[in-house]
């Protein structure tokens, strides 16, 4: 097997695509919002605010053109312009601009939200007749039970069409009473056929959302900000269940995030993680498939590859000594699970 070395720059992922023999990526997880809500998003994490709880540095603060000539130039050739609801008669405003973005951004993937109110099975309706293809929602920041009775019509909807929502669902990086994986199971029970992406892998308790993907054939974990130093010093990921993750990037039910826009680490830290560890080009290769196939409303399910890693490649991890994160003291994870908050706005 030849190796292929991660990128140290940004200016390095097209030529490491390249060498895996991946065309392109499919970025499932890329913010983009209003500018006066921006605005406040990012004074929120400037001041690490009761939902954030640690210092949160922006590392792409650029305006929309420049985020988006970037992604390109990365090799990003879909993307998402993800926003959420955190209160009442908000998501339909959000859902007008998104997709409008996206009819101005060649590449930007029709994207929406919702939130549970009067009206929100009316208008993520609405949002699909005019052609999104992913929605987001975030428990945590919106406050409220993945399975809110308000909402029940609306995953119905979403998983009859086959259209994936992108879901904060983890406790991290506070908790709340609604985030974590026992609550967000119970909603892949009513609705074992939704097509669902767990951000950030679930973190902190990868795990358990690790289960959830292996039972559930649509749901894929989004691994935005896993095994950057950010993430490793806050809750790392046991090496131990490493091989799981790889089985599931190898059948395409893992996706990958370049740029975002709260990203504390630079893309080329998160294609090391993403790759650095044994990944294969074939991993990368099914993951962008099937997140297109998702977005573009495909129900076909993906293939699984067959046993062993044969014509994968060999990636070297970036340092010399580097190896896969080890269980170690996780005081942000306990800390986690110990004290949910109340609900404040961004």
């Amino acid at each position: 097997m030849s190796a292929v070395r991660p990128p140290g720059e940004d200016t390095d992922v097209p030529a490491f695509c390249r060498a895996l023999g991946v065309p392109g990526l499919a970025d499932v997880h890329v913010h983009f919002l209003p500018p006066r809500l921006l605005r406040r998003v990012w004074e929120y994490f400037d001041a690490a605010g009761p939902l954030v709880g640690t210092a949160w540095p922006i590392r792409y603060r650029w305006p929309d053109e420049r985020r988006v000539a970037h992604l390109r130039e990365l090799g990003v050739r879909a993307f998402t312009a993800l926003a959420y609801a955190h209160r009442p008669r908000m998501a339909a405003d959000l859902n007008a601009w998104t997709l409008e973005f996206a009819r101005a951004t060649p590449g930007c993937l029709p994207s929406a939200t919702f939130y549970p109110e009067p009206g929100v099975a009316d208008y993520v309706a609405a949002a699909l007749g005019a052609g999104a293809r992913v929605f987001k929602v975030h428990l945590q920041v919106g406050g409220f039970p993945a399975d809110e009775p308000r909402l029940r019509p609306v995953w119905g909807l979403l998983a009859e069409a086959g259209v994936p929502v992108v879901v904060h669902a983890g406790h991290a990086p506070v908790a709340t009473a609604h985030t974590g994986p026992q609550p967000f199971g119970e909603l892949l029970a009513r609705h074992p056929a939704l097509t669902a992406i767990v951000a950030h892998l679930g973190a902190p308790d990868y795990e358990p959302f690790l289960d959830l993907a292996e039972t559930y054939e649509r749901v894929t974990l989004d691994t935005t900000m896993a095994f950057t130093p950010f993430f490793e010093r806050l809750t790392p990921f046991p090496s131990h269940a490493l091989p799981r993750l790889r089985a599931l990037g190898l059948a395409g039910r893992s996706s990958w995030a370049a740029i975002s826009r709260t990203s504390p680490t630079p893309t080329p830290s998160r294609s090391q993680a993403w790759c650095g560890w044994g990944w294969a080009s074939n991993g990368c290769a099914r993951s962008a498939g099937r997140t297109r196939r998702a977005c573009s409303g495909s129900r076909s399910p993906a293939r699984r590859p067959p046993s062993g890693s044969a014509g994968c490649r060999e990636i070297t991890p970036a340092r010399q000594g580097a190896r896969p994160p080890g269980p170690r003291h996780d005081r942000w994870s306990a800390d986690l699970r110990r004290r949910p908050v109340t609900k404040a706005s961004p």
